[in-house]
């Protein structure tokens, strides 16, 4: 079992900027964030491998930047430039799976961190 921590979220100002972190209790080959606002569906922003290639949702790309510490066993998300609809909670995850990342699966799941975005 790997267990997954977020931290970091807040509440800033459009045009703020944040930086989430996920500690995982064990390594972790795929990470990924996954962020789901009220009354919409959970949506994947970001994804990292153990080599750290990456992949970024169109909606984020330019503004946010996924990075992973293997030493640490800790992902972390830069976002920057944050607008209003960036609002959400925030999850991390973690699998084995690229693919089953990528299609919005894991099979660990952290419990999330908010991030709430004012005009």
């Amino acid at each position: 079992q790997v267990q997954l921590v977020e931290s970091g979220g807040g509440s800033v100002q459009a045009g703020g900027s944040l930086r989430l972190s996920c500690t995982a209790s064990t390594y972790t080959y795929c990470m990924a964030w996954f962020r789901q606002a009220p009354g919409k569906e959970r949506e994947g922003v970001a994804y990292i491998t153990s080599g750290g290639s990456t992949a970024y949702a169109d909606s984020v790309k330019g503004r946010f930047t996924i990075s992973k510490d293997n030493a640490k066993n800790t992902m972390y998300l830069e976002i920057n430039s944050l607008k209003p609809e960036d609002t959400a909670m925030y999850y991390c995850a973690a699998d084995r799976n690229w693919w089953l990342l990528l299609n919005g699966g894991a099979n660990f799941w952290g419990q999330g961190t908010q991030v709430t975005v004012s005009s």
